[in-house]
């Protein structure tokens, strides 16, 4: 017995030792993800591969960060034993790997040939990247829940894309405070200004069918185009309107809440609104730029701007449900309500429709679909295998384009621009692009790294928030391995600073109000309709002891502050709350204008005011016609159409232009006016010539 254990044991050896024989020579499996780089002259390239071997036939891509080139498919893989051969598809200089697997199969060495050079390659076998990308979040719904809590937000919602795949949606909060349904990866937020890039993107596909370039004038498309400087109207460019470079501000108030001009007007507006800039000087963010080129792609495709977004974006993208109007968004079984932080606590205010300007912030999504749209932006223009934007054009629309001449926020945050409907920075040492949204109750983000194809969307139902931002740069700390910072933390403390110092501001107001003073005229003196070529008109009327102003259908009471200036009190729309108003009386005493400081970048905004209504009434203007004596001439009034005139013998004839206290002046002889006297019946009896040197009286002539 003695002799014969070592024998059994000499068996079982032989036989284990056999049996890894057969698994060595099994060749080493190349399905799965693979990470490493290409050794260039002077640097390291990374590259990360795929491969899967479907049907009894090799299937791969590959991702290059460093070149913005993702998922390139591959071609001629070969796998013979322990060695390796695979191309770059379509990809000048044809590169081809040739290597070969370590002995425990988990490496691949060898030479990537290309155009005739050859250069080293090693890559590792490597966990899934969708895979780690999604460990690093574990937990993080803590992080989101007190981001809620501390910055005293309602609802979020949040969806995480790692290259081609989304591997994180969820929803936290309420999208209804009062009634508490739970926010979803599914419910409908507005996403604000992050609608530009879907603008730009609907015009890119319109540049790679050659039917717009983005360097030449706009006036090539809308011969009409006209900016306040008439020489930058002609040259200002498809490019210049989606990177905030015209020369003018904001010019906001132009637009908001503006529901009775068409695009068209307002785009016709522009030739009336000063800049502050010269063209391409200086970058301005500027609302009314973008309003354009959803113009000029309404006049390109001669489709609606919605209608042309749907058809050359949303829908290639699958995004069904998303819309361009809050009041459709109430048409889903799924949406979220707007909110603002008041010192009560969070308080439900209306939705705010801004679909006049649509082309530069009126979308309405959620996570889930405009993941969709992060995927095509990390891949290249190329979305479920159909490639829907020449991969040239989406680089430009990544492309810095014009520096904003704003240091980072933070010191993390450096080469601050803007691309095309896109930010462009770069966040601890990694390319980003993103752009955020906020508009009445909501505030969103959308950002991606493009070398690291990592992609983010975070949708929220509060006013003004920072959550998006901060839990987007949480995310990316955890998933790329970045130096965490308590954002939320840190943002919390900021919100408390700022909330104490706006309270003492506000205590303050008061003493820039000068004591005893009272309007000029009385109140009703005031009243009347103001106009601007740019801005539109604004109506004031008296109620109480208060004048009230509405501006594109927003009223807001105005209380005396001092002299000939007014102030906005509280009211349930807060835009001109606190806001001043002053008016300005014309040669003869007469309350002329309305002054506002509607753009502080510029001159003040003058609304001039109108004649009433009735002096471009015909019927009206009737009574005023006939023969009237003045001195040894007679002066006869005519009406053609609805325009006055009057003809004196051996005198051209002049144009009788409404004017202010029920006068008319001459068009052609501004400083002379005519007023139409009434006896005690109101019947017309004569009229008065004013001029500089005294008033001469016209008698009626009978019959």
């Amino acid at each position: 017995m003695k002799h014969r254990r070592p024998s059994a044991v000499l068996i079982i050896l032989v036989a284990f030792m056999a049996s890894g024989a057969l698994r060595a020579a099994e060749p080493p499996s190349l399905a799965g993800h693979w990470e490493g780089s290409i050794e260039i002259p002077g640097s390291t390239l990374a590259i990360d591969l795929d491969f899967v071997l479907e049907a009894g036939a090799w299937k791969g891509d590959i991702t290059i960060p460093a070149q913005n080139a993702r998922n390139l498919p591959l071609t001629g893989i070969a796998v013979d034993g322990v060695k390796v051969t695979f191309a770059i598809k379509d990809v000048p200089g044809s590169p081809t790997f040739k290597g070969e697997f370590s002995p425990d199969g988990i490496k691949i060495a060898g030479q990537m040939a290309q155009g005739g050079q050859s250069f080293p390659f090693s890559i590792k076998r490597g966990d899934d990247s969708a895979g780690k990308a999604l460990a690093a979040l574990a937990g993080f719904e803590k992080v989101v829940e007190q981001g809620l809590s501390a910055l005293k937000v309602p609802g979020i919602a949040m969806a995480v894309v790692k290259d081609d795949k989304v591997i994180y949606a969820k929803g936290f909060g309420f999208k209804d405070v009062e009634n508490k349904p739970p926010a979803t990866p599914d419910t409908i937020f507005a996403i604000g200004s992050s609608s530009k890039a879907f603008t730009v993107f609907a015009l890119g596909k319109l540049v790679d069918e050659g039917k717009l370039e983005w360097d030449k004038p706009v006036r090539t498309y809308i011969p009409w185009f006209r900016l306040y400087d008439r020489e930058a109207g002609e040259r200002l460019t498809p490019r210049d309107l989606v990177t905030h470079r015209s020369g003018l501000p904001r010019h906001d108030l132009v637009w908001y809440n503006n529901l009775t001009a068409s695009r068209e007007d307002l785009v016709r507006r522009l030739a009336f609104l000063q800049p502050s800039a010269d063209l391409r000087a200086k970058f301005q963010y500027n609302n009314l730029m973008f309003l354009t080129a959803g113009y000029l792609l309404e006049t390109l495709t001669g489709k609606k701007w919605e209608e042309a977004v749907r058809t050359l974006v949303l829908e290639p993208l699958g995004m069904k449900r998303a819309n361009f109007s809050v009041l459709e968004s109430q048409k889903d079984s799924d949406f979220a309500f707007p909110y603002l932080s008041e010192d009560k606590g969070l308080k439900k205010i209306p939705f705010r429709d801004i679909t006049t300007v649509g082309p530069a912030g009126s979308i309405n999504s959620s996570v889930n679909e405009m993941a969709q749209w992060v995927i095509v932006h990390l891949n290249n223009g190329k979305h479920e295998g159909t490639q829907l934007l020449n991969a040239r054009t989406v680089e430009d629309m990544h492309t810095a384009q014009m520096a904003t001449g704003v240091a980072g926020s933070t010191p993390e945050v450096l080469a601050t621009a803007y691309a095309l409907g896109w930010f462009s920075d770069v966040y601890k040492g990694r390319r980003r692009v993103h752009h955020g949204g906020n508009i009445d109750g909501f505030s969103a983000m959308v950002s991606f790294f493009p070398n690291d194809g990592l992609g983010f969307v975070v949708l929220s139902n509060m006013n003004g928030t920072p959550l998006p931002e901060l839990l987007i740069r949480t995310a990316v700390d955890r998933i790329l391995g970045l130096e965490p910072k308590d954002w939320i933390a840190e943002a919390a403390k900021r919100r408390q600073e700022g909330e104490e110092a706006e309270k003492k501001a506000g205590e303050k107001k008061a003493t820039r109000k000068v004591p005893g003073t009272k309007p000029s005229h009385p109140l009703a003196d005031y009243a009347g309709d103001y106009s601007h070529p740019g801005y539109g008109e604004a109506k004031v009327a008296i109620q109480g002891s208060q004048l009230v102003v509405t501006y594109n259908g927003i009223s807001n009471p105005f209380e005396h502050w001092h002299y000939d200036t007014f102030n906005g009190v509280k009211a349930q729309d807060p835009t001109f709350t606190d806001f001043k108003i002053s008016f300005r009386t014309d040669l003869n005493g007469r309350v002329a204008e309305l002054v506002a400081v509607l753009e502080p970048s510029v001159d003040e905004i003058v609304f001039k005011k109108k004649p009433e209504a009735r002096f471009f009434d015909p019927d009206y203007l009737k009574q005023f016609t006939g023969s009237y004596q003045l001195v040894s001439q007679t002066v006869t009034i005519s009406l053609k159409g609805n325009i006055l005139t009057a003809s004196l013998p051996g005198q051209p004839e002049y144009e009788l232009v409404p004017d202010l206290g029920g006068e008319f002046t001459l068009k052609q002889v501004k400083v002379i006016s005519v007023r139409f006297l009434t006896d005690a019946k109101g019947a017309v009896s004569g009229l008065e010539f004013i001029q500089p040197e005294g008033v001469y009286e016209a008698k009626r002539k009978n019959g």
